[in-house]
Protein backbone atom coordinates (compact mmCIF):
# COMPACT_ATOMS: atom_id res chain seq x y z
CA UNK A 1 0.00 0.00 0.00
CA UNK A 2 1.62 3.25 -1.17
CA UNK A 3 0.17 6.51 0.23
CA UNK A 4 -3.18 4.77 0.76
CA UNK A 5 -3.29 3.27 -2.76
CA UNK A 6 -2.65 -0.13 -4.30
CA UNK A 7 -1.42 -0.84 -7.82
CA UNK A 8 -4.48 -3.07 -8.32
CA UNK A 9 -7.40 -0.64 -8.52
CA UNK A 10 -9.85 -3.24 -7.20
CA UNK A 11 -8.09 -3.02 -3.81
CA UNK A 12 -8.25 0.78 -3.57
CA UNK A 13 -11.07 0.80 -1.02
CA UNK A 14 -9.36 -1.82 1.16
CA UNK A 15 -6.03 0.03 0.90
CA UNK A 16 -7.67 3.31 1.92
CA UNK A 17 -9.34 1.68 4.95
CA UNK A 18 -6.07 0.10 6.12
CA UNK A 19 -4.27 3.41 5.60
CA UNK A 20 -6.73 5.14 7.96
CA UNK A 21 -5.58 2.91 10.80
CA UNK A 22 -1.90 2.64 9.87
CA UNK A 23 -0.93 5.94 8.27
CA UNK A 24 2.59 5.18 7.05
CA UNK A 25 3.63 6.10 3.48
CA UNK A 26 4.63 2.55 2.55
CA UNK A 27 2.79 -0.39 4.11
CA UNK A 28 2.65 -4.12 3.58
CA UNK A 29 -0.45 -6.02 4.73
CA UNK A 30 -0.66 -9.81 4.70
CA UNK A 31 -3.88 -11.80 4.66
CA UNK A 32 -4.48 -15.50 5.29
CA UNK A 33 -7.55 -17.47 4.27
CA UNK A 34 -9.22 -20.02 6.49
CA UNK A 35 -13.00 -19.84 6.38
CA UNK A 36 -12.59 -16.24 5.30
CA UNK A 37 -9.80 -13.76 4.60
CA UNK A 38 -8.16 -12.45 7.79
CA UNK A 39 -5.54 -9.73 8.25
CA UNK A 40 -2.51 -11.56 9.68
CA UNK A 41 0.04 -8.73 9.74
CA UNK A 42 0.48 -5.09 8.78
CA UNK A 43 3.47 -2.80 9.08
CA UNK A 44 5.67 -0.19 7.38
CA UNK A 45 8.24 -1.10 4.78
CA UNK A 46 11.29 0.78 3.51
CA UNK A 47 11.78 2.06 -0.01
CA UNK A 48 14.22 -0.78 -0.78
CA UNK A 49 11.40 -3.29 -0.11
CA UNK A 50 9.30 -1.84 -2.94
CA UNK A 51 9.54 -4.05 -6.05
CA UNK A 52 11.10 -2.34 -9.06
CA UNK A 53 7.94 -2.98 -11.07
CA UNK A 54 5.98 -0.87 -8.54
CA UNK A 55 8.27 2.19 -8.63
CA UNK A 56 6.40 4.03 -11.40
CA UNK A 57 3.10 3.61 -9.54
CA UNK A 58 4.73 4.63 -6.27
CA UNK A 59 5.97 7.91 -7.78
CA UNK A 60 2.51 8.62 -9.23
CA UNK A 61 0.78 7.89 -5.89
CA UNK A 62 3.28 10.09 -4.03
CA UNK A 63 2.80 13.00 -6.45
CA UNK A 64 -1.00 12.69 -6.20
CA UNK A 65 -0.83 12.57 -2.42
CA UNK A 66 1.31 15.68 -2.04
CA UNK A 67 -0.83 17.61 -4.55
CA UNK A 68 -3.89 16.94 -2.41
CA UNK A 69 -2.33 17.76 0.95
CA UNK A 70 -3.47 21.22 1.96
CA UNK A 71 -0.50 23.50 2.59
CA UNK A 72 -1.85 26.36 4.65
CA UNK A 73 -0.31 29.77 4.86
CA UNK A 74 -0.11 30.75 8.50
CA UNK A 75 -2.57 33.45 9.45
CA UNK A 76 -0.78 35.84 11.77
CA UNK A 77 -3.88 36.66 13.78
CA UNK A 78 -5.00 33.03 14.24
CA UNK A 79 -4.62 31.70 17.77
CA UNK A 80 -5.98 28.21 17.15
CA UNK A 81 -7.01 25.86 14.35
CA UNK A 82 -10.35 24.04 14.10
CA UNK A 83 -11.34 21.12 11.89
CA UNK A 84 -15.05 20.75 11.09
CA UNK A 85 -15.93 17.19 10.09
CA UNK A 86 -18.60 16.93 7.39
CA UNK A 87 -19.67 14.24 4.94
CA UNK A 88 -20.72 15.36 1.48
CA UNK A 89 -22.56 12.05 1.02
CA UNK A 90 -24.84 12.50 4.04
CA UNK A 91 -28.47 12.95 3.00
CA UNK A 92 -29.58 14.73 6.18
CA UNK A 93 -26.54 16.37 7.83
CA UNK A 94 -26.87 18.10 11.22
CA UNK A 95 -25.85 21.45 9.68
CA UNK A 96 -26.60 22.82 6.21
CA UNK A 97 -24.09 24.76 4.09
CA UNK A 98 -25.27 28.17 5.30
CA UNK A 99 -24.88 27.27 8.95
CA UNK A 100 -21.38 25.89 8.30
CA UNK A 101 -20.43 29.22 6.73
CA UNK A 102 -21.74 30.96 9.86
CA UNK A 103 -19.64 28.68 12.05
CA UNK A 104 -16.60 29.59 9.94
CA UNK A 105 -17.43 33.30 10.26
CA UNK A 106 -17.77 32.91 14.04
CA UNK A 107 -14.44 31.10 14.28
CA UNK A 108 -12.58 33.62 12.16
CA UNK A 109 -13.97 36.50 14.23
CA UNK A 110 -12.47 34.78 17.30
CA UNK A 111 -9.08 34.25 15.62
CA UNK A 112 -9.53 30.58 14.77
CA UNK A 113 -8.49 29.07 11.44
CA UNK A 114 -11.02 26.59 10.05
CA UNK A 115 -10.69 23.65 7.67
CA UNK A 116 -13.56 21.46 6.49
CA UNK A 117 -12.44 17.83 6.60
CA UNK A 118 -14.13 14.60 5.50
CA UNK A 119 -14.33 10.94 6.52
CA UNK A 120 -10.99 10.13 4.85
CA UNK A 121 -9.02 12.75 6.80
CA UNK A 122 -8.49 10.92 10.09
CA UNK A 123 -4.70 11.09 9.65
CA UNK A 124 -4.85 14.91 9.50
CA UNK A 125 -6.28 15.43 12.99
CA UNK A 126 -2.86 16.10 14.54
CA UNK A 127 -2.69 19.32 12.46
CA UNK A 128 -5.46 20.94 14.53
CA UNK A 129 -6.20 22.20 18.03
CA UNK A 130 -9.90 21.31 17.99
CA UNK A 131 -12.45 19.14 16.19
CA UNK A 132 -16.13 19.97 15.65
CA UNK A 133 -18.14 17.00 14.36
CA UNK A 134 -20.98 18.10 12.09
CA UNK A 135 -21.91 14.68 10.78
CA UNK A 136 -24.45 12.30 12.32
CA UNK A 137 -22.59 10.22 14.89
CA UNK A 138 -22.68 6.56 15.81
CA UNK A 139 -20.39 4.26 17.77
CA UNK A 140 -19.73 1.77 14.95
CA UNK A 141 -18.80 4.60 12.62
CA UNK A 142 -15.89 6.79 11.55
CA UNK A 143 -17.33 9.74 13.52
CA UNK A 144 -16.63 7.87 16.76
CA UNK A 145 -13.10 7.03 15.60
CA UNK A 146 -12.53 10.73 14.85
CA UNK A 147 -13.76 11.67 18.34
CA UNK A 148 -11.59 9.04 20.01
CA UNK A 149 -8.46 9.99 18.10
CA UNK A 150 -9.05 13.72 18.66
CA UNK A 151 -9.33 13.15 22.39
CA UNK A 152 -6.20 10.94 22.41
CA UNK A 153 -4.29 13.71 20.59
CA UNK A 154 -5.39 16.26 23.19
CA UNK A 155 -7.74 18.21 20.92
CA UNK A 156 -10.81 19.99 22.22
CA UNK A 157 -13.57 17.92 20.61
CA UNK A 158 -17.34 18.28 20.27
CA UNK A 159 -18.90 15.69 20.19
CA UNK A 160 -16.61 13.96 22.66
CA UNK A 161 -16.52 10.14 22.58
CA UNK A 162 -18.27 9.80 25.95
CA UNK A 163 -21.23 11.89 24.77
CA UNK A 164 -21.50 9.84 21.58
CA UNK A 165 -21.50 6.61 23.60
CA UNK A 166 -24.08 7.84 26.08
CA UNK A 167 -26.48 9.43 23.59
CA UNK A 168 -26.41 6.89 20.77
CA UNK A 169 -26.97 3.93 23.11
CA UNK A 170 -30.67 4.29 23.90
CA UNK A 171 -30.54 1.48 26.49
CA UNK A 172 -27.79 3.25 28.44
CA UNK A 173 -29.61 6.56 28.09
CA UNK A 174 -32.89 5.12 29.40
CA UNK A 175 -31.10 3.71 32.46
CA UNK A 176 -29.22 6.99 32.99
CA UNK A 177 -32.41 9.08 32.97
CA UNK A 178 -34.10 6.62 35.32
CA UNK A 179 -31.15 6.78 37.73
CA UNK A 180 -31.32 10.60 37.81
CA UNK A 181 -35.11 10.57 38.36
CA UNK A 182 -35.76 12.47 35.12
CA UNK A 183 -39.36 12.04 33.91
CA UNK A 184 -39.74 10.07 30.67
CA UNK A 185 -42.59 8.16 29.05
CA UNK A 186 -42.80 4.69 30.62
CA UNK A 187 -39.90 2.69 29.18
CA UNK A 188 -39.14 -1.03 29.02
CA UNK A 189 -36.04 -2.91 27.88
CA UNK A 190 -36.88 -6.06 25.93
CA UNK A 191 -34.70 -9.05 25.06
CA UNK A 192 -35.50 -12.57 23.91
CA UNK A 193 -35.66 -14.03 27.42
CA UNK A 194 -38.17 -11.51 28.80
CA UNK A 195 -40.30 -10.91 25.69
CA UNK A 196 -43.32 -12.92 26.87
CA UNK A 197 -43.17 -11.35 30.34
CA UNK A 198 -42.90 -7.84 28.87
CA UNK A 199 -45.89 -8.33 26.57
CA UNK A 200 -48.13 -8.32 29.65
CA UNK A 201 -46.70 -4.96 30.80
CA UNK A 202 -46.29 -3.01 27.57
CA UNK A 203 -48.78 -0.22 26.89
CA UNK A 204 -50.59 -0.31 23.56
CA UNK A 205 -49.83 1.52 21.37
CA UNK A 206 -46.11 1.88 22.07
CA UNK A 207 -42.95 3.06 20.35
CA UNK A 208 -40.15 0.56 19.69
CA UNK A 209 -36.55 1.71 19.31
CA UNK A 210 -33.31 0.01 18.35
CA UNK A 211 -30.48 0.89 20.79
CA UNK A 212 -28.61 2.95 18.19
CA UNK A 213 -31.58 4.61 16.46
CA UNK A 214 -31.15 8.18 15.16
CA UNK A 215 -33.16 10.69 13.10
CA UNK A 216 -36.33 8.57 13.51
CA UNK A 217 -34.58 5.61 11.82
CA UNK A 218 -34.87 2.37 13.76
CA UNK A 219 -37.97 3.76 15.52
CA UNK A 220 -41.42 2.28 14.84
CA UNK A 221 -44.90 2.45 16.34
CA UNK A 222 -46.84 -0.70 17.21
CA UNK A 223 -50.63 -0.42 17.46
CA UNK A 224 -51.49 -3.90 18.79
CA UNK A 225 -50.01 -6.85 20.73
CA UNK A 226 -49.65 -8.75 17.46
CA UNK A 227 -47.79 -5.86 15.87
CA UNK A 228 -45.52 -5.52 18.92
CA UNK A 229 -44.52 -9.19 18.65
CA UNK A 230 -43.94 -8.94 14.90
CA UNK A 231 -41.83 -5.78 15.10
CA UNK A 232 -39.87 -6.77 18.21
CA UNK A 233 -39.01 -10.14 16.63
CA UNK A 234 -37.72 -8.33 13.53
CA UNK A 235 -35.69 -5.87 15.63
CA UNK A 236 -34.15 -8.63 17.77
CA UNK A 237 -32.63 -10.08 14.60
CA UNK A 238 -30.59 -6.88 14.32
CA UNK A 239 -29.97 -6.18 18.02
CA UNK A 240 -29.92 -8.02 21.36
CA UNK A 241 -32.10 -5.37 22.98
CA UNK A 242 -35.12 -3.27 22.05
CA UNK A 243 -36.55 -0.31 23.95
CA UNK A 244 -40.33 -0.03 24.20
CA UNK A 245 -41.70 3.34 25.22
CA UNK A 246 -45.19 4.51 26.04
CA UNK A 247 -46.64 6.33 23.02
CA UNK A 248 -47.27 9.95 23.96
CA UNK A 249 -48.90 11.79 21.02
CA UNK A 250 -48.34 15.56 20.96
CA UNK A 251 -48.52 18.08 18.09
CA UNK A 252 -44.88 19.06 18.66
CA UNK A 253 -41.70 18.26 20.60
CA UNK A 254 -39.62 20.86 22.38
CA UNK A 255 -35.98 20.86 21.30
CA UNK A 256 -33.75 22.63 23.81
CA UNK A 257 -30.17 23.21 22.69
CA UNK A 258 -27.53 23.06 25.44
CA UNK A 259 -23.77 23.62 25.36
CA UNK A 260 -21.36 23.69 28.27
CA UNK A 261 -24.36 23.26 30.60
CA UNK A 262 -25.95 26.51 29.37
CA UNK A 263 -29.15 26.86 27.28
CA UNK A 264 -28.66 27.94 23.66
CA UNK A 265 -32.01 27.82 21.87
CA UNK A 266 -35.57 26.58 22.27
CA UNK A 267 -37.48 25.21 19.27
CA UNK A 268 -40.87 23.69 18.69
CA UNK A 269 -40.48 20.83 16.20
CA UNK A 270 -43.93 20.06 14.82
CA UNK A 271 -44.85 16.57 13.62
CA UNK A 272 -44.77 15.86 9.90
CA UNK A 273 -48.20 16.23 8.30
CA UNK A 274 -50.37 13.20 9.06
CA UNK A 275 -47.53 11.47 10.89
CA UNK A 276 -46.59 10.79 14.52
CA UNK A 277 -42.92 11.81 14.13
CA UNK A 278 -41.07 14.98 13.14
CA UNK A 279 -39.65 13.15 10.10
CA UNK A 280 -41.70 11.00 7.75
CA UNK A 281 -39.45 9.07 5.40
CA UNK A 282 -41.34 8.02 2.29
CA UNK A 283 -39.99 6.06 -0.67
CA UNK A 284 -37.92 8.75 -2.37
CA UNK A 285 -38.51 11.79 -0.20
CA UNK A 286 -38.39 13.06 3.35
CA UNK A 287 -41.30 15.02 4.75
CA UNK A 288 -40.84 16.94 7.98
CA UNK A 289 -42.82 19.32 10.12
CA UNK A 290 -42.04 23.02 10.43
CA UNK A 291 -40.20 24.56 13.37
CA UNK A 292 -40.51 27.69 15.49
CA UNK A 293 -37.75 29.12 17.69
CA UNK A 294 -38.22 31.16 20.86
CA UNK A 295 -35.99 33.22 23.17
CA UNK A 296 -34.76 31.17 26.13
CA UNK A 297 -35.94 33.86 28.55
CA UNK A 298 -39.53 33.37 27.32
CA UNK A 299 -39.53 29.66 28.16
CA UNK A 300 -41.07 28.05 31.21
CA UNK A 301 -38.21 27.74 33.75
CA UNK A 302 -39.35 24.17 34.53
CA UNK A 303 -38.71 23.18 30.91
CA UNK A 304 -35.24 24.77 30.80
CA UNK A 305 -34.26 23.38 34.20
CA UNK A 306 -35.27 19.87 33.15
CA UNK A 307 -33.21 20.21 29.98
CA UNK A 308 -30.18 21.45 31.95
CA UNK A 309 -30.47 18.70 34.56
CA UNK A 310 -30.74 16.05 31.85
CA UNK A 311 -27.80 17.40 29.84
CA UNK A 312 -25.63 17.57 32.98
CA UNK A 313 -26.25 13.84 33.54
CA UNK A 314 -24.74 13.15 30.11
CA UNK A 315 -21.81 15.60 30.02
CA UNK A 316 -20.86 19.17 29.11
CA UNK A 317 -20.98 18.98 25.32
CA UNK A 318 -23.44 20.21 22.69
CA UNK A 319 -26.80 18.48 23.07
CA UNK A 320 -30.33 18.70 21.72
CA UNK A 321 -32.93 17.67 24.30
CA UNK A 322 -36.24 16.40 22.89
CA UNK A 323 -38.96 17.00 25.47
CA UNK A 324 -42.71 16.43 25.26
CA UNK A 325 -45.22 18.65 27.04
CA UNK A 326 -48.44 16.98 28.14
CA UNK A 327 -51.03 18.16 30.69
CA UNK A 328 -48.63 20.79 31.99
CA UNK A 329 -45.84 18.26 32.62
CA UNK A 330 -42.58 17.64 30.75
CA UNK A 331 -41.08 14.30 29.68
CA UNK A 332 -37.63 13.76 28.17
CA UNK A 333 -37.77 11.69 24.98
CA UNK A 334 -34.20 11.85 23.68
CA UNK A 335 -30.79 13.41 24.26
CA UNK A 336 -29.03 14.03 20.94
CA UNK A 337 -25.27 14.50 20.99
CA UNK A 338 -25.13 15.92 17.47
CA UNK A 339 -28.16 18.21 17.29
CA UNK A 340 -29.40 19.90 14.12
CA UNK A 341 -28.26 23.49 13.70
CA UNK A 342 -29.58 24.79 10.40
CA UNK A 343 -29.70 28.34 9.08
CA UNK A 344 -33.15 29.84 9.55
CA UNK A 345 -34.26 27.26 12.12
CA UNK A 346 -32.32 26.96 15.36
CA UNK A 347 -30.70 30.37 14.75
CA UNK A 348 -34.02 32.22 14.17
CA UNK A 349 -33.68 34.13 17.45
CA UNK A 350 -29.93 34.50 18.05
CA UNK A 351 -28.86 34.77 14.38
CA UNK A 352 -25.04 34.87 14.13
CA UNK A 353 -24.84 35.03 17.93
CA UNK A 354 -25.74 31.33 18.15
CA UNK A 355 -22.65 30.35 16.19
CA UNK A 356 -20.48 32.84 18.08
CA UNK A 357 -21.57 31.32 21.38
CA UNK A 358 -20.76 27.75 20.30
CA UNK A 359 -17.32 28.74 18.98
CA UNK A 360 -16.70 30.71 22.20
CA UNK A 361 -16.94 27.40 24.09
CA UNK A 362 -14.12 26.01 21.94
CA UNK A 363 -12.06 29.14 22.64
CA UNK A 364 -12.67 28.90 26.40
CA UNK A 365 -11.61 25.25 26.47
CA UNK A 366 -8.57 25.87 24.27
CA UNK A 367 -7.46 28.76 26.48
CA UNK A 368 -7.94 26.63 29.59
CA UNK A 369 -5.87 23.84 28.03
CA UNK A 370 -3.13 26.25 26.94
CA UNK A 371 -3.05 27.84 30.38
CA UNK A 372 -2.82 24.39 31.98
CA UNK A 373 0.22 23.54 29.84
CA UNK A 374 1.98 26.79 30.74
CA UNK A 375 1.52 26.43 34.51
Amino acid sequence: IYFGKNIARKYDKLAAELYKYFAAPLIRAKFTKKNKWLLSSIGPISLKDVPRSHKVDLIYFAESYFKNVMIKKPVKSARYSLAILRNAEEALPPSDDKSIQRFIRAAQSQQIEVDIIGPDDLRRLAEYDALFIRETTNVNHHTFRFAQKAKALGLVVIDDPESILRCTNKVFLAELLKRHHIPTPKSFIIHRKNLEQMLEKLPVPCVLKQPDSAFSQGVVKAMSREEIIEKVEAMLKESDLVIAQEFMPTPFDWRIGIIDNKPLYACKYFMARGHWQIYNKKENELDYGHAETFPIEDMNPKLINMALRTAAAVGDGLYGLDIKEKDGKYYVIEVNDNPSIDAGVEDQVMKQGLYDQIIAVFVKRLERKTKGYSE
